[in-house]
């Protein structure tokens, strides 16, 4: 009987896992095995194990090695150095002491490690993390034939956790940039980067899930989850499919035991197709602008479920349409329940907001809807997210504030309101004592979620304005005069 070349491939990986299986079987076997003395016995010698083939029949056993040669060189080592002051002394940990005697300090460096990808060799463009490179005043890049660069910082991202480095080197490696949207839930894939500085690592698995959210400080989120392992250190690094494209930027491993305890096999990696987008906006502008609907929305429960006529609890309820926005001029109204967006399933409000803020300005989506128990299509062409507000030109008795978005990742996390980024020194909003770092999660104005929420309360401004606050870990209310 003749062999295709596909059993040919099969029975070789079948071999090559069956051996895989023995010899780690007898490696356990021979560290678990109690140290017990034992009388000396003879005993018969035992034919030597065989090497491993290098091929079964005419089939050479498979290898990553030919595809690695040529992804390794585009994979970098990411050094990064802070400058932060630390008091010094036996009272360093009072804030009254460190108040008085701000010259009673030292300067202290953090050092940290991580990896990037060289994808663009001709400019020298390299994507890693944001959380990678944040707050960092010295950013090396260390190339696989150890050549060292001074890297100059292009851009970032904080909430998909991309950033854009270049370095100014010849002969580079670039990987190129595969179709993520292609993956499916078994493909082999491969992780490369710098996992705890021992240097450039390889590790191996498949496609756990795709289009994965929801995982709590994380910001905007579309993952790619993998068993390959991803430990500290291996974040910017590439993950890549067989063919040596990458597919992946490694972002992050869950553990309930903390990132330190080491892989379990939930890794997780930003799509090149999420990457693709942001890196263009950050070489073109030096950020991201994003689109949104324009609307305000709620969870549906079994209550509105059944009240809207809908099947199953699931989907964002619209429970405000913005005039001018993108959700108006595509016909959305109060009521609709949005279920799906571009073919993806919106199973709540979070889930909206995240597919949103992964779309750029002017894109078209095709949203899934029900309105009055039927199935209705709509398109809608997205408006740039307002990103900031003056306070005075929402309410004189906010002069001097500025108000924005919360970050993505406060976001996940299930706050909701929108924070105080500036506040000038003796404005009238300072006056009364609204501060920077402030969140404002409630105020008389009207109810509100998010940025346009807040802006749309003041349609009516209300006679009396009471903001209930959230300041470090605390809550209060106040009175804006």
């Amino acid at each position: 009987m003749r062999l295709s070349n596909a059993h040919k491939t099969l029975l070789a990986l079948t071999a090559a896992a069956a051996f895989g299986g023995f010899a780690a079987t007898a490696m356990r076997d021979l560290f678990d095995a109690p140290v017990e003395a034992a009388p000396a016995a003879v005993v018969p010698a035992t034919p030597a194990v065989a090497a491993l083939p290098a091929a079964v029949g005419t089939t050479p056993l498979p290898s990553l090695a030919p595809m690695l040669a040529r992804v390794t060189p585009a994979v970098v080592s990411v050094h990064t150095k802070q400058r932060v002051r630390v008091a010094v002394g036996p009272f360093a940990n009072d804030p009254m002491f460190r108040r008085m005697f701000p010259q009673l300090t030292q300067e202290r460096i953090n050092e940290s490690l991580g990896s990037g990808v060289i994808v663009d060799a001709a400019r020298g463009l390299i994507l890693t993390n944001h959380h990678v490179i944040e707050g960092a005043d010295e950013v090396s890049v260390t190339l696989a034939d150890e050549r060292t660069f001074t890297a100059e910082f292009i851009g970032s991202d904080p909430d998909t956790d991309i950033a854009v480095m270049r370095i100014k080197a010849s002969n580079l490696s670039a990987l190129p940039l595969a179709d993520s949207s292609q993956l499916k839930v078994g493909d082999f894939v491969v992780a490369v980067g710098n996992p705890f500085g021992i240097g450039q690592t390889v590790t191996s698995g498949i496609v756990s899930a795709v289009g994965r959210s929801g995982l709590r400080g994380l910001g905007y989120q579309n993952f790619i989850q993998t068993d390959a392992s991803i430990n500290p250190g291996n974040s910017g690094g590439a993950l890549v499919n067989l063919n040596g494209e990458l597919i992946g930027i490694n972002t992050a491993s869950f553990n309930p035991r903390g990132s330190m305890a080491g892989n379990i096999g939930l890794g997780f990696a930003i799509p090149t197709s999420l990457a693709r987008g942001v890196m263009d906006q950050l070489v073109a502008t030096g950020e991201v602008r994003r689109g949104t609907l324009g609307v305000e929305s709620q969870d549906v429960d079994p209550r509105i479920a059944a009240g809207l006529g809908l099947s199953e609890p699931r989907g964002a309820a619209v429970t405000r349409v913005f005039a001018g926005s993108a959700a108006a001029a595509a016909g959305l109204k109060a009521g609709d329940v949005i279920v799906g967006a571009n073919g993806q399933h919106v199973d709540d409000r979070n889930a909206l907001r995240n597919f949103e803020g992964l779309q750029a300005v002017g894109s078209r989506v095709e949203l899934d809807v029900v309105r009055d128990g039927k199935p209705l299509k709509l398109t809608a062409s997205l408006r740039e997210q307002p990103r900031a507000l003056a306070g005075a030109e929402l309410d004189p008795r906010l002069e001097g504030a500025t108000f924005a978005e919360l970050p993505a990742s406060l976001r996940q996390s299930g706050a909701g309101g929108v924070l105080v980024e500036s506040v000038a020194r003796g404005s009238r909003a300072a006056r009364n004592g609204l501060a920077k770092g402030d969140v404002v999660v409630a105020a008389t104005s009207g109810d509100f979620d998010d940025l346009p929420g807040f802006r749309a309360s003041f349609t009516r401004a209300p006679a009396r304005l009471v903001f209930r606050v959230v300041r470090g870990g605390g809550r209060g209310e106040i009175e804006m005069q």
